[in-house]
């Protein structure tokens, strides 16, 4: 090969001006601006606050754009698991308060892919297992604890548990990326990652409407939902009373949702409607003509139910004032394996109090009975305390690791 002198001084130059490269990195993020005025106008220019008593990522508006990573802390024999878990809260929060608020990360080798946040939220949790790990059993809330195996679940260990979960949104994937990428390299010493799952929305501005989204089905989806404070305050933050520490955090369910699209396409319309129960146009139940109508479950035409009694939003409703909860799903797409057409289906994360009397019930019901079953399968289920926010100057987690 012919020699490159271009090469052999850029090497050189990398080599014996490295730490001269880094500090120039680190200074760039401390000062780095926007480039023009105009790179700031437009929705990328938005934000959302990292500090305040719940974490940003919850209540707030779903972003376009998600990523679910969990991780699990990494053995060393220099660092116990609560001294690890304490370091990588600490770097997390530290790049998240900055990231989110359209600053790089310190010594960020991209600082350019900081400055248009687009909402960047990033969200943290803490497996149930990780307590134990630490040697804090007894600060684990009585709520966080893995899900009983429902009846049609088929779970693949490769989408369930975690010690640690990072969940990132935003309206622009190029920020997604960005931030994942940063937060991760800079705790990739402390823990290793177990799975991520990407997923998406219709993209920002795509529907002027702010109607609810829908799935890949064709389906509205979470259409049913919480969203006043006072009804966040009761069905979803944690008040505190079995761990002080974990006032105005929540409890996390996430399950991965397969869709059988292939054979769902094979079903009339009529017949999809029936399945969920609600007209597939406009998003309105069977007994109804737009998306919020009440349902009308006694409705019969000649003694046959208007919506069956199996229907998907038959059985979903709740039944009593415990079986709320805050919906926020994704779609995902992924690359089908060989023989397969498609590979996709929903990210579903409900956020409340106590599982066990929100979710669970709801969950049992379904399993049992609901229509959409032959098309739907749960091959992923992991559950997360989501700490309560961090104050400023402090870092998410210090409460309990504090305490």
């Amino acid at each position: 090969m012919a020699d490159r002198p271009h090469l052999r001084v850029n090497r050189r130059r990398l080599l014996t001006g490295g730490a001269a490269a880094l500090a120039a990195s680190a200074a760039l993020t401390q000062c780095a601006a926007p480039e023009s005025s105009s790179a700031a106008d437009g929705f990328g220019s938005h934000s959302e606050p990292f500090h305040g008593r719940h974490q940003s990522g919850v209540a707030t508006t779903p972003q376009a754009h998600a990523l679910f990573i969990a991780l699990d802390l990494s053995p060393t024999a220099h660092r116990s698991p609560r001294d690890t878990l304490t370091a990588t809260l600490k770097l997390v929060s530290s790049d998240a308060q900055r990231l989110t608020q359209g600053i790089p990360a310190l010594a960020d080798t991209e600082p350019e892919l900081a400055h248009r946040p687009a909402r960047l939220t990033i969200t943290v949790g803490l497996g149930p297992g990780v307590f134990d790990r630490i040697g804090l059993p007894h600060r684990r809330p009585a709520t966080v604890a893995a899900l009983p195996e429902f009846t049609t679940d088929r779970l693949e260990p490769r989408w369930c548990g975690g010690d640690l979960l990072l969940q990132i949104c935003a309206d622009d994937p190029m920020v997604v990326a960005h931030a994942s990428r940063v937060l991760l390299k800079n705790v990739r010493t402390l823990a290793t990652q177990r799975w991520r799952q990407p997923g998406f929305r219709s993209a920002h501005g795509a529907d002027a409407s702010g109607g609810t989204m829908r799935n890949l089905m064709g389906q509205v989806d979470g259409t049913v939902n919480l969203g006043e404070p006072a009804e966040l305050d009761r069905y979803v933050w944690d008040d505190g009373t079995d761990q002080p520490w974990f006032a105005g955090g929540t409890v996390a369910v996430l399950r991965r949702i397969h869709a059988e699209l292939d054979s769902w396409d094979e079903l009339d319309r009529t017949s999809k409607e029936l399945t969920v129960g609600r007209r597939l146009d406009t998003g309105a139940p069977l007994t109804g003509t737009r998306e919020h109508d009440d349902p009308d479950f006694a409705a019969a035409e000649g003694g046959i139910p208007v919506i069956p009694p199996n229907a998907h939003i038959a059985l979903a409703r709740h039944r009593n004032a415990d079986e709320r909860f805050l919906r926020r799903g994704y779609n995902y797409d992924d690359p089908p394996a060989a023989g397969q057409t498609t590979d996709s289906g929903l990210i579903f994360v409900a956020y409340q109090r106590d599982p066990g009397r929100q979710f669970v019930p709801v969950q049992h019901r379904l399993a049992e009975a609901d229509a959409l079953n032959a098309w739907i399968t749960t091959i992923g289920s992991a559950t997360f305390a989501v700490l309560p926010g961090a104050a400023g100057g402090s870092y998410l987690g210090a409460p309990l690791l504090e305490g």
